[in-house]
Formats: structure tokens, C-alpha cells, sequence
């Protein structure tokens, strides 16, 4: 019984959403077809043409003429050619110039510059690798404490922290 009553239900659901969609579907078409339709002038107001405006072109009606635009006027050049020269009129002194400022630096500064991250973990793994080292061979002593080999490598570790910060 229970069945009957979803189907019923799932068809009146799917039958009221094919009749919505055939109203929206005919609605798409009258508006299509009203924009395809010739307008009455009376019923819709045109927007005016843009008027022309002439740059380079003279037109030779005289209507056409107020149009025109005033071709650009260049400046007064002389003016400012006569401001940059007395700007550059100045006269620097040997005693004002920084001879530091001047002097060229070495050719491989940006060398030094752009190596300088990967320097400082080469030797912090450098440290490392001598700790390490110092390690293997305190425990390849035999004669050694072995209390003085563990003080020894944990004073290797904290130098290789302090090294890091």
C-alpha cells in the first residue's frame, strides 16, 4: 500500500515539474518572439545617433563644422629648455664628492651575497661531521671512560646548537 502511495506521490511530483517546465519553455518563446518582431516607432523611443567627432578630417559642411576639434597647440619650449639648463648649471666640488661612494666594489660581492644561506649550513653540517667523528673514535677506544665519552659528545651537541642559533 505503501508503495502505490510514493509512486502516486513521485508521479504528481514529476507530472507538476513537466508542466512547469512547458510554462517556462513557452514563455522563452514569446519573448523571443517579441524581440524578433519589427517595434512601432510609436511605442518605443529611438536613442539618437552619436554625433561625429573630427580629429585629422575637416568636413565641408558647415553644420559638421562645430564638430571639429581644435588640433592641440605645442607649449613654450625655449622656457623650459632655458629652466634645465640653469638647473644644470651646479658645480660640484672635489670636497663634496665621498671617494668611498665612488670606488668600485670587488667583483665578487654578489657571489659572497648569494652564497651566504648555503655557507652557513655547510658548516653547521661540517660541525656535525666533526662530532661524529670525535664520537666514533672516543668509542673505538677502549681505554676511555665511558662517562667521559657521553660528556664529551653532549659538549659537541651544544656547540653545534649554539652553532644553529
Amino acid at each position: 500500500m505503501e508503495n502505490s502511495e510514493n509512486q502516486s506521490i513521485k508521479v504528481g511530483l514529476l507530472e507538476e515539474e513537466a508542466r512547469k517546465r512547458k510554462e517556462r519553455l513557452a514563455n522563452l518563446k514569446k519573448s523571443l518572439e517579441n524581440k524578433n518582431e519589427p517595434k512601432n516607432n510609436e511605442d518605443s523611443v529611438e536613442k539618437p545617433l552619436p554625433k561625429p567627432r573630427f580629429k585629422s578630417y575637416i568636413p565641408e559642411d558647415e553644420g559638421l563644422k562645430a564638430e571639429l576639434i581644435p588640433t592641440p597647440q605645442p607649449g613654450d619650449i625655449v622656457a623650459e629648455v632655458e629652466d634645465q639648463l640653469k638647473a644644470g648649471e651646479t658645480v660640484f666640488t672635489v670636497q663634496e664628492l665621498d671617494l668611498n661612494t665612488l670606488a668600485p666594489r670587488k667583483p665578487d660581492w654578489d657571489l659572497k651575497r648569494d652564497i651566504e644561506k648555503r655557507m652557513t649550513k655547510l658548516e653547521r653540517r661540517t660541525q656535525r661531521a666533526i662530532a661524529e667523528l670525535i664520537r666514533d673514535r672516543l668509542k673505538g677506544e677502549q681505554n676511555i671512560d665511558l662517562a667521559m665519552a657521553v660528556n664529551e659528545g653532549a659538549r659537541a651537541n651544544a656547540q653545534i646548537d649554539n652553532d644553529e642559533e
